[in-house]
């Protein structure tokens, strides 16, 4: 039986059985058997933070059935919540197994819209923990059922424990608990694919990409924003002409999009409203005489999905050419790093604010006048603050650890030990894990431009739930084929690379894929799955057979699959192919659908109610590309818990709370059936003023507070700029054009002599290279006739 509820509730189901008939896991469900102390059997008060509260074990008048019920009450609060929690007791939590997924449910009325069920698991090596928040409960004056479907239970849990968590003022009333198994068994349907049903396979599109994209962006109606600019190229440049293209998936066309100014290595994210903010760019190429290096300019715009074309915003306070671009909880956009329009570095953090749609003044934006680098990857976290995770472009990483947290209410600094080889994780990759509530961020690969060594085989994961994070290290990444101008032999020791592309697929594992051994140079053909509840890398994969170093970037389409564009190699051309990635679970038979979605604009801490045409074990979230250079600071992947009616068929998601774990805009919906295998996405809207705003508060956990003091970084002093290296691109301008890259230092394979250096430029594809001058200082031109190599 359906009922219509407030819009900011949305639909729920009345009182659904679960996906099976199962037994009660629970001991002591309904408070009934009372210990010595007068507290229920298996049953604890819980919480933290500062706040004033009562606990009361009802009597029948008050219980939805027997003779009691828990109530917890709230009665003052500034941080923190109260529980009535199942105890973390061998005797008491319920044992569970891993794969599977359990229905719970409750009966509760409450006086306040701030409570939520709250689940804990128990791992066998590392104890209790907190899992996830699954569920917003709406104020309820009279009893309610309560019902969701846990996640696939992680490897190592044996044990979960489970709850309401009230974090507002006012009153909850619970009894009688249940939890049920509800795993539904895989379909039966086999593969035939053969290798592709493992490693899934990739397709090189029979037309080619009418731009030399640097950036990608998924626009929400499913079409790509290809962004060029001048496409590293100084003739474009010169002839003020800048490219943009839009590709539709669905038909395969490619329409050129006029584009204002060069828009090469600028930043970019999607705004709640789906239109693309742009900021920066490039203003001048380097110069031969080492004068100047590549200058950033103030200019910004927007991108329209809906006309495809740009419109100017106001100029940022300073140039940015290469600069972070992270959208937080209430939509404003923070922007940190890059080169300024003297090619020096940028100290100056930048806010574009949702609510007056325009970049604020310097004065009204909090400054540490620290230098984060070029694109430095600037994760939020679910509390607001931002992880800056080490991953970047060009040289060294930041000062210390080169692993932050960043607390922009406080304007404070914080270092975070544990990334591995801090200084060689120059164009890695980083990306926030699914689901988003776990909290976890995986770094992979890295180099350095300056040095220009082999990139490496690292990868750290951190967990931000723990009080004091800190990374750890992961297992290595995979290793595949190298070509280094020899064709293809396979990697050895320890081999790597940088410019990874990682994407964060339906089935909740991440896509890593393309890559190169060294700056601007010998692609590596290999792609791997990683697998988050695991920690493991799945090695491998079909691997694109196109190179994807410089300038490359990968990404999810709505449809499931991955593309996959660009190639800009040290001499200066562009590879203009486009691949395509079917991943294994298309392999897997047919995909399940979802038939109707009651609304696309959701608001948080509702419940919205979907239909699919057979059962799936869980929905999610993902945030469309907004790639470039290895970096997606806003790439996430959000769990939708769910309810499920007894057809199984029409199923309630369970939004969060927290616009920090879903930040308000366009999202693609995915529904995932016990196989992986994932229907096509539909398109919904979270938060921003197309959906009414919810009543709940954001249930915010206090993770992270335990960093030491002795972590703080001292703030700088007020300055300008951060000197920089005009040649921080690791490029040799004394050589050949603008877009020519000789590498300021060659890999350490290569001796220090003009004939070695002379035959890995002509093995890797340089032609024609000038001397720029008089000076020589890779010793290119022994006979002074003007051409290098000549």
């Amino acid at each position: 039986m359906l009922v219509t509820c407030t819009a900011s509730a949305g639909l729920l189901l009345s009182a659904p059985g679960p996906a099976s008939a199962g037994s009660n896991l629970l001991v002591n469900p309904g408070f009934e058997s009372v210990r010595a102390n007068g507290e229920p059997t298996c049953w604890q008060k819980s919480g933290w933070g500062d706040n004033d509260f009562t606990y009361a074990l009802t009597g029948a008048a008050e219980a939805h059935s027997g003779g009691r019920a828990m109530s917890v009450t709230l009665t003052r609060r500034l941080s923190g919540d109260r529980k009535a929690l199942m105890l973390e007791d061998t005797s008491c939590a319920p044992n569970v197994s891993p794969s599977h997924q359990y229905d719970l449910s409750l009966w509760y009325k409450s006086t306040t819209p701030d409570a939520s069920v709250t689940v804990f698991r128990h791992d066998v090596k590392d104890g209790w923990q907190y899992w996830t928040d699954l569920k917003t409960l709406p104020v309820s004056a009279g009893y309610t059922r309560a019902e969701v479907r846990t996640p696939v239970v992680p490897p190592g849990t044996d044990q979960i424990t489970w709850g309401v968590s009230v974090y507002g003022t006012g009153t909850v009333t619970t009894d009688d608990y249940v939890m049920e198994d509800a795993t539904q068994p895989a379909p039966g349907n086999a593969c035939t694919a053969g290798a592709a049903c493992t490693k899934g396979s990739w397709a090189v599109m029979p037309f080619k990409n009418p731009v030399r994209s640097m950036h990608s962006v998924v626009l929400r109606n499913g079409k790509v924003l290809l962004v060029a600019g001048s496409g590293n190229d100084p003739e474009m440049f010169k002839a003020g002409t800048f490219t943009s293209a839009v590709y539709d998936p669905k038909t395969g066309a490619m329409k050129t999009i006029p584009t204002p100014v060069d828009m090469f290595c600028a930043g970019h994210v999607q705004l709640s409203d789906g239109r693309v903010l742009i900021m920066s760019g490039n203003k001048a190429y380097p110069a031969a005489d080492g004068s100047h290096g590549y200058e950033g300019f103030k200019d910004s715009y927007l991108f329209d999905p809906s006309t495809e074309s740009y419109v100017k915003t106001n100029d940022m306070n300073d140039g940015h050419w290469y600069p972070s671009a992270t959208l937080l909880g209430n939509g404003d956009v923070i922007s940190f790093g890059g080169l300024r329009e003297d090619s020096t570095g940028s100290v100056t953090a930048e806010k574009f604010s949702q609510a007056q749609q325009k970049w604020l003044p310097m004065n009204e934006v909090n400054q540490t006048w620290s230098y984060w680098g070029l694109y430095p990857s600037m994760i939020l976290m679910q509390d607001g603050r931002l992880f800056y995770s080490g991953s970047h472009v060009f040289g060294n990483g930041t000062p210390g650890t080169g692993a932050s947290v960043y607390d922009y209410g406080a304007n404070k600094i914080t270092d975070v030990p544990g990334l591995q080889d801090k200084d060689h994780r120059d164009q890695s990759a980083s990306v926030l894990l699914p689901p988003a509530q776990d909290q976890r961020v995986l770094t992979m690969g890295g180099g350095n431009v300056n040095t220009n060594p082999e990139a490496n085989r690292h990868t750290d994961i951190i967990d931000l739930k723990k009080p004091n994070p800190a990374y750890t290290p992961g297992p290595l990444l995979p290793q595949g084929e190298v070509d280094q101008g020899q064709g293809r032999k396979p990697q050895t020791g320890g081999q790597g690379k940088m410019y990874v592309s990682a994407v964060l697929l339906p089935d909740g594992k991440v896509l890593e894929t393309g890559g190169g051994l060294h700056d601007r140079a010998d692609p590596v053909y290999e792609a791997s799955m990683f697998n988050p509840a695991a920690n493991t890398f799945q090695p491998g994969l079909a691997t694109d057979p196109i190179p994807r170093t410089y300038h490359s970037s990968a990404f999810l389409l709505p449809d499931g699959r991955v593309m996959a564009v660009g190639d800009n190699p040290g001499n200066g051309t562009f590879d203009d192919h486009v691949s395509i990635y079917t991943p294994p679970y298309l392999y897997k038979g047919a995909r399940p659908q979802i038939t109707s979605v009651a609304t696309d604009r959701w608001s948080y801490a509702s419940t919205q109610r979907i239909t699919v045409d057979r059962p799936v074990v869980k929905a999610e979230l993902i945030r469309p590309a907004a790639v470039t250079h290895s970096s997606d600071p806003n790439q996430r992947f959000v769990d939708l818990p769910m309810s499920v009616g007894s057809d199984g068929r029409t199923i309630d998601l369970n939004v969060t709370s927290n616009p920090n774990l879903a930040p308000p805009g366009w999202y693609m919906l995915f529904a995932v059936d016990a196989a992986g295998v994932p229907s096509v996405a539909s398109w919904v809207h979270l938060g921003g003023p197309q959906a009414t705003a919810a009543e709940a508060s954001p249930m915010v956990h206090g993770f992270a507070g335990g960093m030491p003091h002795s972590a703080e970084k001292k703030q700088e002093p007020k300055r300008t700029s951060a000197k920089v290296d005009t040649q921080i691109a690791g490029c040799d301008r004394h050589y050949g054009a603008e877009n020519v890259c000789v590498p300021t230092v060659f890999p350490a394979k290569v001796a220090p002599t003009t004939k070695a250096r002379c035959e890995w430029l002509g093995k890797h594809g340089y032609k024609n290279l000038r001397v720029n001058g008089k000076d020589d200082p890779l010793r290119l031109d022994p006979d002074g006739n003007g051409k290098a190599c000549g």
